[in-house]
């Protein structure tokens, strides 16, 4: 295993760390790159991010990664083929969530929290379920077990959201990830300008072929037989805004009832991106969450 740090030095917890300046860094896993970012109060269990479909380190919203960050060693990193990280994203959730697992051990943890958001959330439940001795609590948001209702249409609602956005000028995630009241359009403008505030060293765009390959197991999941989740006891915290169109709200409520531990958080007036819409709220209950 070898690290690379490509920016600055490295200073866990430093007052001067932020999501708009902690430097990228460098892990070979098993021969091949992964990049990732890592900040924040050492000693503990650290909260490691899983992000959804098409997005690089770049994604994150700073106000979600640095409110957590504050209390929690946080880091956030490009699977197999994302981003900057180098080899051929794979086509199945289970091999994504392989990845992710030789990543964190990669990385010398023994422990870990895990919070995924939409894809990341599926290798989530994955994760939680092969190894369990790695994890102690998880975060699914805007996400749903395999075979859930409306997963199989992810393709066709991004594609012509995506569409829709290219047409009027916007970012495609102001329509997938808000609603479209007044109050989520304002919301989804201002998390599209929160993504810019980090103006160093900024990800690689996600290509063409790691965007059809996530489709392609998003699909997959979405089509599959599901699982039995009374085998992932880990305490686990489920939230979505009320109205998410890609992953349908109906998914969060599912996990909650099958999840032998879970509490479930539903934020109003929010899309698949509730906790960016609602990024104050939903801070404030993982931290509760991780501490409880």
């Amino acid at each position: 295993m070898t690290h690379t740090d490509t920016g600055r030095g490295f200073t866990p917890g430093g007052a001067d760390v932020s999501w708009a300046t902690v430097p990228t860094q460098t892990v070979t896993v098993g021969g091949t790159p992964f990049v990732y970012r890592e900040y924040g109060p050492t000693g503990g269990v650290p909260v490691v991010f899983l992000n959804h479909l098409g997005a690089n380190l770049d994604n994150w919203d700073p106000r979600v990664v640095d409110g957590i960050a504050a209390f929690h060693h946080v880091i956030t990193f490009d699977n197999r083929g994302v981003g900057a990280s180098a080899g051929r994203t794979p086509t199945s959730i289970e091999a994504m969530a392989d990845d992710a697992i030789a990543f964190i051990e990669a990385l010398g943890l023994m422990k870990v929290h895990l919070l995924g958001f939409s894809l990341g959330g599926f290798l989530v439940q994955v994760i939680a379920e092969r190894r369990p001795e790695l994890v102690a609590r998880i975060v699914l948001a805007g996400t749903g077990p395999a075979g859930g209702t409306g997963i199989d249409r992810v393709t066709r609602i991004t594609i012509a959201d995506s569409i829709t956005a290219l047409l009027t000028g916007k970012d495609p995630k102001q329509n997938l990830f808000f609603t479209r009241t007044d109050n989520g359009k304002a919301a989804g403008r201002e998390f599209i300008a929160r993504l810019e505030e980090r103006s160093t060293q900024r990800d690689k765009a996600v290509s063409l072929r790691t965007f059809r390959a996530q489709l392609r197991a998003i699909h997959t999941w979405g089509t599959s037989t599901p699982a039995d989740l009374s085998t992932i006891t880990r305490p686990a915290l489920v939230v979505n805004g009320d109205d998410d169109r890609m992953v349908p709200t109906s998914n969060s409520h599912d996990l909650a009832r099958r999840l032998p531990d879970a509490v479930l958080h539903i934020y109003g007036d929010a899309g698949h991106g509730g906790i960016f819409q609602a990024h104050r709220e939903f801070v404030s209950d993982v931290l509760l969450f991780l501490t409880s």
